[in-house]
């Protein structure tokens, strides 16, 4: 008896091309269950693991994917459900670039019937990663005004749409008419070029900041600080500026502000329940139109190269989705 096989995109070595090559197909373990992938978001994150460079690179030998969408195929020991044929979705934070993974069932969030599959393996990183930070981490309130930093990006213009779902008053910061032009189609309320503004002086003229959404850093962050009103809430996303901003402590005590590292992956190993119960939530606005992942190219795996490189020359408008198995 031949055992069954399966395509992977591998990467043997950190810092070479990874190679679509055949590899046996994974049997679940205690507490895991596996599913046929329908669909996985591709993430700059799978070009820092390619480099070697990303917080939670695996060791080498290992398939890239992080976040997918597919069908329970096979269940572990120990495992009661979701039972065989359930649609699912899993940020696993790799292995989703093959047509079959092993998750821990823990990490798995039921899809219902007619979902589609390729907005849920798209939206799970960037609207989780807002929804939990401006729900759970900041604790956004109706009628507080949230300050996007990087509001036309993955996450920030995500983070506009959420915020608005939750009832803030959002102002969304970007560099160019073009970008701003897109956060407020996502529904920003206020816009700041970035290129041509004074960020402080503009948010302070529209009445300060309560929470401050940062995927950028640098200056951007400094400036958004000196525009938080008492209380605020500023939440470190990221740093794609390239510049980690220095906090000075004096100044987050003259106004009472609190400062939130959020990096939500992370919460996969300490408490799981966090982005499964944010992927519930945002599914169900999924289903409801209330949201809407813009997937601007999908590829087959054996086109997955073309999918990275749209990602790492940063051509793509939208979320880049591979397919891999009918659903």
């Amino acid at each position: 008896m031949t055992t069954p096989t399966m395509r992977a995109l591998r990467v043997a070595t950190i810092g070479q091309k990874p190679a679509l090559i055949e590899l046996p197909r994974p049997e679940p373990k205690a507490g895991e269950l596996r599913v046929r992938i329908v669909a996985c978001g591709l993430n700059f994150a799978d070009l820092l693991m390619v480099a070697g460079t990303y917080q939670d690179t695996p060791e080498p030998p290992f398939t890239l994917g992080m976040e997918v969408a597919g069908i329970v195929d096979a269940l572990g020991e120990g495992v009661s459900g979701p039972p065989v044929g359930t649609p699912v979705a899993v940020y696993g934070g790799a292995g989703g670039l093959a047509d079959y993974a092993c998750y821990e069932a823990r990490r798995v969030t039921e899809l219902p019937e007619g979902t589609d599959m390729q907005a849920a393996a798209a939206l799970q990183v960037a609207y989780g990663t807002s929804h939990v930070a401006l729900d759970y981490k900041a604790q956004l309130k109706a009628g507080e005004t949230l300050l996007v930093l990087g509001a036309a990006g993955g996450v920030g213009l995500s983070a506009v749409e959420i915020g608005k779902l939750m009832g803030a008053r959002v102002i969304a910061c970007a560099r160019g008419a073009d970008k701003l032009a897109v956060a407020k189609a996502a529904g920003a309320d206020h816009l700041i070029d970035a290129k041509t503004e004074d960020i402080r002086e503009a948010v302070k003229a529209l009445g300060g900041a309560d929470v401050v959404y940062d995927p950028v850093g640098g200056d951007q962050f400094t400036a958004a600080m000196r525009a938080a009103n008492p209380e605020a809430r500023l939440l470190a996303i990221g740093f794609a500026s390239g510049d980690v901003p220095q906090i000075k402590a004096n100044h987050l005590l003259v106004k009472n502000l609190s400062v939130i590292g959020f990096y939500w992956g992370g919460y996969l190993k300490f408490k799981p329940e966090v982005v499964t119960d944010s992927l519930t939530t945002l599914i169900g606005w999924l289903n409801e139109g209330r949201i809407k992942p813009h997937v601007s190219n999908v590829f087959a795996l054996e086109q997955a190269h073309e999918g990275l490189d749209l990602l790492k020359t940063r051509k793509s408008t939208g979320k880049v989705v591979i397919t891999l198995n009918d659903s």
